[in-house]
């Protein structure tokens, strides 16, 4: 069984360990090889309990967590954030509301835990009021068309860089919010 829940600082390890997972295994050959080598729990740990202390912005957290362990404690299998739009000029011009990150371990993909990850970040934005909502996906990723699926329409495409390397990324765009709640609705 998997419940999504708003993730507590005590989940920043694990928050941490399933961001360096799926960052290793999505973006190999897409990122440099010693950039991904590279990536630390411990310092992720630690920016993920501060952001989850500090709650800035409007931002929240949400962790989907797997409750089959024998010791009837839950893992964290994926999480996703959500908050105001983090530009503000033309690139933030196209949503009020950001999706920060979303990410799975491996195993747990192709069940609908993404889907229920991106609705609950959609549902905060609708709540802290924003209309609209846009995340950032490297263009060379795999789950771009996961997001238009849900009808996300691209809407722009910049470089940036990461690892030393410049890297295509697309926005993507559901305005108004609605269209996102409603794709995201359980099947």
């Amino acid at each position: 069984m998997i419940s999504i829940r708003r993730a507590l600082p005590a989940d920043a390890p694990a928050i941490a360990a399933v961001h360096v997972s799926a960052w290793r295994s999505t973006y190999a050959g897409l990122l440099p090889d010693p950039y991904l080598a590279a990536l630390s729990e411990a310092r992720l740990a630690a920016f993920y309990r501060r952001g989850l202390v500090e709650r800035r912005h409007g931002e929240a957290l949400f962790v989907a967590v797997a409750r089959d362990r024998p010791d009837g404690l839950g893992q964290v299998v994926g999480f996703a954030s959500g908050g105001r739009a983090r530009r503000g000029g033309s690139a933030g011009a196209w949503a009020e509301g950001e999706i920060a990150t979303l990410y799975l371990l491996d195993d747990w993909r192709d069940q609908g835990i993404g889907r229920r990850l991106l609705r609950a970040a959609a549902a905060h934005l609708a709540a802290i009021g924003c209309e609209s909502a846009m995340l950032w996906v490297l263009t060379g990723n795999p789950a771009r068309w996961f997001y238009q699926h849900l009808g996300g329409r691209r809407v722009a495409v910049e470089l940036t860089r990461v690892g030393g390397q410049n890297v295509e990324q697309s926005a993507m765009l559901w305005d108004p919010i609605a269209l996102l709640l409603e794709a995201t609705i359980r099947a």
